[in-house]
């Protein structure tokens, strides 16, 4: 079936009141008429099994069959910490990482990041693409809920917030094997929240991995190459569904 999200105030008894660019989409793309069957999400872990009772140019109304609680979402819940890359990289990023489960996604500026969001308009803008990404990416996947996107923040606010979740790594290209990594990862099913903080293009100044390692978050290798801001995250998301995935 077909998956649209609302927010809980479009959840109105036993039907869902759909608007916004939805309604194009199910009347003119999909051409879906009343009767037809479809799956929407309050964007938090509840999915509803609906049928169209009727449509107007504006709203589709539909009326509630059941209710289940989405199982799709990941046992961890995991915020990939991003240091911002170039050009559209980040919008690829966040695609792929909430595809493979990531619960949020945080842009972070190092002291090596080339891209600087210094115009605040200019970041409300970027947010708000990225945030349409991520929910692109989550209807396509069929996630129970849609991963926000953080405002951009500093790598010391990365690391403060990183520090309170109940796992955290941060991949480094001078870290020691893979034995310690495969350690650490065994370690993620005792916990609910983790963090994973990668470098932008040119990695991190050693400073940041000392400041992580103070705050009790462990720099780890993912192999023996050294791996694209692009693809290191995405990297080590795909190593943890194998001990997260039921």
């Amino acid at each position: 079936m077909h998956r649209f999200y609302v927010s809980r105030e479009q959840i109105k008894g036993n039907t869902i009141i759909i608007n916004g660019r939805d309604v194009n989409h199910i009347r003119n793309v999909l051409r879906m008429k009343p009767g037809d069957g479809l799956v929407i999400s309050d964007g938090q872990g509840k999915d509803y099994y609906c049928i169209i009772k009727c449509g107007c140019e504006n709203e589709i109304t539909a009326e509630i069959c059941y209710t289940r609680d989405a199982d799709y979402e990941l046992t961890v819940r995991i915020t990939l910490f991003q240091g911002l890359p170039k050009s559209d990289k980040m919008e690829m990023v966040i695609q792929k990482a909430v595809e493979l489960g990531a619960y949020e996604i945080v842009p972070v500026m190092t002291a090596r990041s080339v891209v600087r969001l210094s115009d605040e308009k200019k970041e409300e803008k970027k947010l708000l693409r990225w945030q349409a990404i991520s929910e692109s990416a989550a209807k396509q996947s069929g996630r129970g809920i849609i991963p926000g996107i953080h405002p951009v923040m500093s790598f010391k606010e990365a690391v403060d917030y990183a520090k309170k979740l109940d796992w955290a790594v941060i991949p480094y290209e001078n870290a020691e094997g893979m034995k310690g990594t495969k350690e650490l990862l065994e370690k993620i099913r005792e916990c609910k929240t983790a963090g994973i903080i990668i470098g932008p293009e040119g990695g991190f100044e050693d400073y940041e991995v000392e400041l992580a390692r103070e705050n009790g978050i462990p720099p780890i290798s993912l192999g023996r190459r050294i791996l694209r801001t692009e693809t290191a995250g995405l990297a080590l998301l795909s190593m943890l569904l194998l001990y997260l995935e039921e």
